[in-house]
């Protein structure tokens, strides 16, 4: 008998092999194109022949720890304790299972805000937890008052995704003030943030639980190396937590992982020093803007996209199709691969809405716009 009866495939893995099979241009799975840094790589091949091939301590490395509460600092001014409340993850999505593994009991309620990252209410389940989907407006903001009816004793954690895929949506300073009184009302709960697009934002500036007082003691945050260093395939993260809760996280981590890659760790601990993550957003921004400026005479009315790399694009002018079907059209008869949004939801709410990847070079993003614009 099957854990996860419902659970298949991931349609980005169906996406991507969709268009390596047709030949299209792939802006559905999330990763980039164009080349890493060349001094992230020339850090690689110079560590390669050192000392870093063995075991590494189950958190992380010391030299990553210390660079990474450095990190933290520098962008929020939070000064993060190595030993006690830093874990180095393989990837952001350990990171989440992990803690969901380690914190959720049997019959204790998670609230999961639609549409979502399709790894949570897996966790959830597999933890014998029961998730909550809630759906975010319209306009992919949270209705706080919808989530507070549906808030009770049971309710041991919310898992929250800012900045928002796949909206690329950013929360307000309202939003973290909403979120703070709902854990006021319930000291029994708990906020995973899943912050792995956290530093690139366009037109505002990304609000953390990191700077967050009232959510420190009460919050789990996970990051993603993967995204922020253009390095997705090496599936490296981490998370920050308070001791307490800490403490929990790494007795699941050592069973399920024990220790990250360690060539990674000792490459990332000497690059985070080398580069200004507070560029990224300038540099994305530049692709959303080309993207957004090469679709502004197609038939697709693109939503507001204020941070991430993904941009979500209404096709209800070109096709009456399902979004998941009209993906698979997008794809086959017009050589260009998207995400269905509607797969990010538990009601799979068809809105006529899907998720594009800007995360490319710039040939690829003209190439895709003038085969949409065509449509």
């Amino acid at each position: 008998m099957s854990k996860l009866p419902n659970a298949g495939t991931t349609i980005f893995s169906v996406m991507s092999k969709l268009a390596i099979e047709t030949g299209a241009i792939n802006l559905s799975q999330g990763f980039p194109n164009f080349p890493v840094d060349t001094v992230l790589t020339d850090i690689i091949k110079r560590k390669a022949d050192q000392n870093i091939h063995q075991y590494t301590p189950m958190q992380g490395s010391g030299e990553l720890l210390t660079a990474v509460s450095g990190l933290i600092e520098n962008s929020y001014t939070r000064k993060v304790n190595t030993d006690s409340e830093l874990l180095v993850t393989a990837g952001a999505t350990q990171g989440i299972f992990t803690t969901i593994m380690a914190l959720i009991e049997t019959g204790d309620e998670v609230i999961v805000l639609d549409p979502s990252y399709d790894c949570y209410e897996p966790a959830v389940i597999l933890a014998g937890g029961i998730p909550i989907r809630i759906p975010l407006d319209l306009n992919f903001m949270p209705d706080w008052d919808l989530i507070e009816s549906k808030t009770n004793s049971k309710t041991k954690m919310i898992i929250t995704n800012n900045p928002h895929n796949p909206s690329g949506r950013v929360w307000s300073e309202s939003d973290f003030e909403a979120l703070e009184t709902l854990l006021f009302k319930n000291d029994q709960m708990l906020v995973l943030s899943d912050e792995v697009y956290e530093f690139i934002t366009f037109d505002q500036k990304h609000l953390s639980a990191n700077e967050r007082e009232k959510l420190k003691n009460r919050s789990i945050i996970t990051s993603s190396f993967g995204k922020s260093f253009h390095i997705t395939g090496w599936k490296m993260g981490y998370v920050v937590a308070p001791e307490y809760l800490m403490t929990e996280i790494k007795k699941v981590h050592q069973f399920n992982v024990f220790s990250v890659n360690s060539v990674a760790q000792a490459c990332l601990a000497e690059y985070i020093s080398k580069t200004d993550v507070s560029t990224l957003g300038t540099f994305y921004k530049e692709k959303r803007n080309l993207f957004q400026q090469l679709l502004s005479n197609s038939k697709f009315k693109l939503d507001p996209c204020e941070g991430t790399y993904f941009q979500i694009a209404d096709y209800s002018a070109v096709s009456s199709e399902l979004d998941i079907d009209f993906c698979k059209t997008l794809t086959i008869k017009y050589g260009v691969a998207s995400i269905p949004v509607s797969v990010f939801s538990a009601n799979s709410q068809d809105n006529k809405k899907i998720r594009f990847c800007f995360a490319k070079d710039n040939d690829t993003l003209i190439n895709a716009a003038d085969k949409l614009c065509k449509i």
